[in-house]
């Protein structure tokens, strides 16, 4: 029994092949084999928003590898990326494959993992669903939207103002929110204000400590407006302390910090900006093929999980493999009771993917 499995990334490829062995041929898509016509009338609004799509001129060889490949499989694996992307581009092979008639008495099933480990791909197949309808009509919408908002503007701009320019779906908004913004700075109204410090020394120990109190009131920040009033208080205070302050009383605080919460997309391109100088770009270039695989020694693996979540939830074997690490190699303190949870405030995040770990 012959088994197709279908990817989006070449480098994929390869390193499922080393897992899955000889009862598998692996294909690449190369990311999505269709899009909409490039011309007026690919997304229809007085006909249910009906959208009409064409062959990408680039993968059509890639199109055409997989066609031949199906003619000779009896089972068809779509493993795209575990997103509402990979989840269209499954759909688009499907359906190209139905229109070719080329599904008849075979088994076509998605599957999933969001680790390229050996044990993520092998419970992937053991474990097939069929094609999720929501996620592909959630692209579909916002492909949809790309359409019908940038193809139709973006002309209106070119006339209007200059050619070149461009609007879409995030774009657009995006651009209202930095004019917005942008319009409140320009509105803002400067005001001075002043704080006072001061620099200590005692046995060669420094410290620094902040006017928080005047005359019996608390110092506001709006206390001290302008420089005279500020030199006034300190030659006050200085003559006050003929130079000298007395600590009059020391507290001591015993303060924790919780951990991060585990990297989701935003957050993993956040740090790779501000720690190791990266651009978003490249930080997600770097990721794609710690994900993808990388050849430690033994062999090609998946580093790290799926880079492209908005999610902070970690799979329950994850936690329970993490805890009995840090049991066996840290003293007891250093394990919490339970694991710490950690829920997303955004709205719509795809909960049901890990964050990247």
């Amino acid at each position: 029994m012959s088994k197709l499995l279908i990817v989006e990334s070449p480098s994929k490829a390869k390193t499922l092949k080393k897992y899955l062995g000889n009862d598998f041929e692996v294909l690449a898509s190369y990311g999505h084999i269709r899009d909409l016509i490039p011309k007026n009338g690919a997304v229809d609004p007085l006909n249910s928003f009906a959208m009409k799509y064409d062959i990408i001129e680039r993968n059509a060889k890639h199109m055409d590898a997989i066609t031949r490949a199906v003619k000779s499989a009896d089972s068809i694996y779509l493993a795209t990326d575990p997103d509402r992307e990979g989840e269209a581009i499954s759909w688009h092979i499907a359906e190209v494959l139905n229109d070719k008639k080329l599904l008849k008495n075979k088994l076509l099933k998605r599957v999933e993992f969001n680790e390229i480990t050996q044990t993520a791909v092998k419970h992937a197949i053991d474990n097939p669903r069929d094609i999720a309808m929501n996620l592909v009509n959630a692209q579909q919408a916002r492909r949809a939207l790309d359409y019908l908002v940038g193809f139709n503007l973006s002309p209106l701009l070119w006339k209007k103002i200059r050619r070149g320019l461009s609007a879409g779906r995030v774009q657009s908004p995006a651009l209202r929110l930095i004019v917005e913004r942008e319009l409140e700075i320009e509105a803002f109204k400067s005001q001075e204000y002043w704080s006072i410090h001061l620099d200590a020394l005692k046995h060669a120990h420094s410290f620094n400590a902040k006017l928080i109190q005047l005359n019996g009131e608390k110092v506001e920040q709006f206390t001290v407006i302008n420089h005279d009033q500020q030199a006034d208080i300190v030659g006050k205070l200085l003559l006050a302390s003929a130079g000298k302050t007395t600590v009059s009383r020391v507290e001591k605080k015993q303060r924790s910090r919780s951990p991060a919460a585990p990297f989701t997309t935003s957050t993993l391109q956040q740090e790779a900006v501000r720690k190791l100088g990266f651009t978003t770009s490249r930080a997600m270039r770097v990721a794609q093929q710690l994900y993808e695989g990388v050849d430690i020694g033994s062999g090609t693996t998946g580093l790290i999980t799926y880079m492209r979540t908005d999610s902070f939830s970690l799979a329950t074997e994850a936690v329970m493999s993490i805890r009995d690490y840090v049991k066996k190699n840290f003293d007891a303190e250093y394990l919490p009771k339970s694991p710490i949870m950690y829920k997303t405030k955004a709205k719509n995040a795809q909960e049901a993917h890990e964050a990247i770990r």
